[in-house]
């Protein structure tokens, strides 16, 4: 049997200290893993821990959250998509994983569209384009790129997952200077290596880089989203910058595989619904600077396809090398 790492293990006994009652309702229920794409405290982990409490309630079950970190989120994601279509194994996934990996990747080991039933979206947002407080100017994307083309190919960039990938390199063509990207195991660990001049740049969360950036320990050159982030208002957008027509938002929601039978599919909707509906949900929500949706299946589905053809059509006109 696998072994969790151990905040899963005291999550999970935590939950049983408060929630006896749940315990006796869920007995005869085998425990739901929520799978998510990235180390603990991303945007994804962070909102399934907010919203499971209440979902555990709605649905009677125990809910362990299983942190599966890899490059662009693939692994966790072709877990889900090989697993059992009984609503035991989730995915909390995100534009990169269901959007942009399969406009990105040549060969991907599962199909976002074909894989997959959505269920809900949770929140959506912009990322920030956040840099070592260290490099030279000022925090425009002009300073930004004024250093970047001085040394060109030797400004690198964390890399967090697919979205943050794609975006930077449709900004960098865009703006036509040349970056190095290298991966990392998500917005933690990319986060970190800016902080300590490891890295340069990551486009991360506003969620992700909020406090410090108000302590100094990072700068902002703008937002990636069409609108300002609610919690960082000061932080301008790079359309506002003069970098046109650029809009690359952030989301998180939930999947299970292929097959789920509908029924629970609209039963986890409903939870969803449930828990983005809790008022300390709400309020953490806006807190951290997401907008939350909680949008149908058919929706979501929506939105995933139309994403899909946006990046790969990107990825195609803009000469973006695929992996």
């Amino acid at each position: 049997m696998k072994s969790f790492p151990q905040f899963v293990v005291f999550s999970t006994l935590a939950m049983l200290a408060v929630s006896p009652a749940l315990l006796a309702q869920g007995a005869a229920k085998r425990p739901v893993r929520a799978l998510t794409p990235a180390t603990p405290g991303g945007p994804g982990d962070t909102q399934i821990r907010l919203l499971s409490p209440k979902m555990s309630e709605v649905l009677g079950q125990i809910i362990i959250i299983d942190n599966r970190a890899s490059n662009n989120g693939i692994v966790a994601m072709d877990l889900v998509a090989r697993s059992a279509p009984d609503g035991h194994t989730w995915a909390v996934g995100n534009s990169g994983t269901h959007s942009v990996n399969p406009a990105l990747y040549k060969q991907l080991s599962y199909d976002a569209l074909r894989d997959f039933v959505a269920v809900s979206q949770f929140s959506t947002t912009g990322m920030v384009v956040t840099g070592n407080p260290r490099l030279p100017g000022g925090s425009s994307i002009n300073d930004l790129i004024a250093h970047a083309k001085k040394m060109p190919g030797k400004t690198n960039i964390a890399i967090p997952g697919a979205t943050g990938e794609l975006a930077g390199d449709a900004l960098w063509s865009q703006l036509q200077v040349k970056m190095t990207n290298v991966p990392y195991r998500g917005s933690a660990p990319s986060l970190l290596a800016v902080m300590a001049g490891e890295a340069d740049i990551a486009l991360l969360t506003p969620l992700a880089v909020q406090a410090h950036l108000q302590s100094g320990k990072v700068k902002a050159y703008g937002v990636t989203s069409r609108e300002r982030s609610p919690i960082l208002p000061d932080v301008p957008t790079l359309a506002e910058q003069g970098v046109v027509g650029y809009d690359f938002p952030y989301w998180n929601g939930l999947f299970v595989a292929k097959g789920t039978p509908d029924k629970i599919v609209r039963d986890l909707h409903r939870a969803v619904l449930a828990a983005l509906a809790e008022p300390d949900v709400k309020e953490r929500f806006k807190q951290l600077g997401l907008v939350a949706v909680g949008n149908t299946p058919e929706e979501f589905r929506e939105i995933v396809r139309r994403d899909v053809e946006k990046y790969r059509k990107l990825v195609k006109e803009s000469g973006i090398p695929q992996l």
